[in-house]
């Protein structure tokens, strides 16, 4: 009881709590991400040496099932290390042969084994020890193992692949989110949008702003018919949200669709607005069916003006705009943005539309399937 007055009594508990509880994350981040830095060490190292003996002994391919095999028997409670994953860790070297990662125990084991890497002395172990960590090493280090293997396979282009690692260490992506990102190709996309923010935002806001807004935006998770409304298309984005959330990026918070606007005695309703919380503005989204139009542009920096004057706080940066059509018109959209004052993109966006009738009628039915299949068991 008396305890419990105490805590009572002090008044400061609440804060107190928190920062031992923050500190307690974040031994928790920091011991996560020294596990995995020094799990994707070792799978280089295995990968290297590996690697050397089927240099050096020939004993090739071999090696492998029996290393796998061996692991198991000696060391059952040890797991990742099956015959697909030692492949895996082998081709991890060869693509990374480069950064080093080579640990001092890996290098007396295999002194100790009495084999003797070719490309490393233990002069140049030495160096490398005391050398800090390149970029590309605290890249690869950073990710989880899975997020390496997927970049491997999916990624031949060694820059395209450092680019994704970036944004996953950036932006916390899972793999499932890497795997969506690198089929939409979203390292081609970022940062085409056609806008004018270099005379309406100030240079860094400008700059953050700009690598923000994609061109294309694809919505291949919509199927929709050909003769679609504008508003069956919003409809539809916000069915699926949590993919629309991923195609725009990461930072955005959906804030409402057909959002009501007064100005006057007039009613008006923005398309979707969100709000971005790493540019700490709105973002007022215009979907037009078909090419760009000029107008687009008058109306959209119209929303944006009220916006600002009824939605946007003190510490708020100026709210941007963004007009999503099927072809922009690049030529048009420049014209169109040079005398507006306020900050507007423009970019197209793709849909998967759904199958002619002649096509469909062509395709089998899933009776037919089930028929096919049954006929063959």
């Amino acid at each position: 009881m008396d305890n419990e007055r105490s805590i009572e009594i002090f008044k400061n508990y609440g804060t107190f709590f928190k920062e031992v509880k923050t500190r307690i994350q974040m031994a928790q981040v920091k011991a996560n991400f020294a596990a995995n830095r020094e799990m994707i060490i070792l799978y280089w190292n295995i990968g290297r040496m590996v690697c050397t003996v089927q240099n050096s002994v020939g004993w090739g391919k071999k090696i492998i099932p029996r290393l796998s095999q061996d692991i198991k028997n000696e060391i059952p409670e040890i797991k990742g290390f099956s015959v697909t994953n030692i492949k895996r860790m082998t081709k991890f070297y060869r693509e990374y042969t480069n950064i080093n990662l080579i640990s001092p125990q890996a290098v007396g084991q295999l002194q100790t084994s009495g084999l003797k890497d070719s490309k490393k002395s233990p002069q140049a172990v030495g160096q490398i020890q005391e050398a800090s960590e390149t970029r590309l090493q605290h890249l690869v280090t950073g990710l989880p193992w899975g997020h390496n293997v997927l970049l491997m396979e999916k990624i031949k282009d060694l820059q395209k692949r450092e680019w994704y690692m970036n944004q996953c260490l950036q932006h916390g992506w899972s793999r499932n989110i890497l795997e969506i990102h690198i089929e939409n190709r979203s390292h081609e996309r970022g940062g085409k949008a056609t806008t004018n923010f270099d005379r309406t935002l100030p240079p860094i806001h400008s700059d953050l702003a700009q690598q923000t807004l994609k061109d294309p935006y694809i919505f291949d998770f919509l199927t929709i018919d050909t003769e679609f409304r504008e508003r069956e298309l919003e409809s539809e984005l916000l069915k699926h949200i949590q993919e629309f959330l991923i195609e725009l990026g990461v930072g955005f918070a959906f804030v409402g669709r057909q959002y009501h606007i007064e100005v006057g005695s007039s009613d008006f309703y923005i398309d979707l607005l969100f709000y971005h919380l790493k540019l700490c503005c709105y973002i007022v989204i215009e979907l037009k069916k078909g090419p760009f139009r000029p107008e687009y542009a008058g109306k959209l920096n119209f929303y944006l003006n009220v916006v600002d004057k009824k939605l946007r706080k003190k510490d708020d940066k100026p709210s941007i705009g963004l007009i999503l059509c099927q072809d922009k018109n690049k030529i048009v959209a420049e014209y169109a943005l040079q005398n507006i004052d306020k900050a507007i993109g423009v970019s197209e966006y793709q849909l998967t539309q759904t199958l002619p009738e002649e096509l469909k009628s062509s395709l089998p039915t899933i009776d037919e399937i089930e028929r096919e299949l049954g006929g063959k068991e």
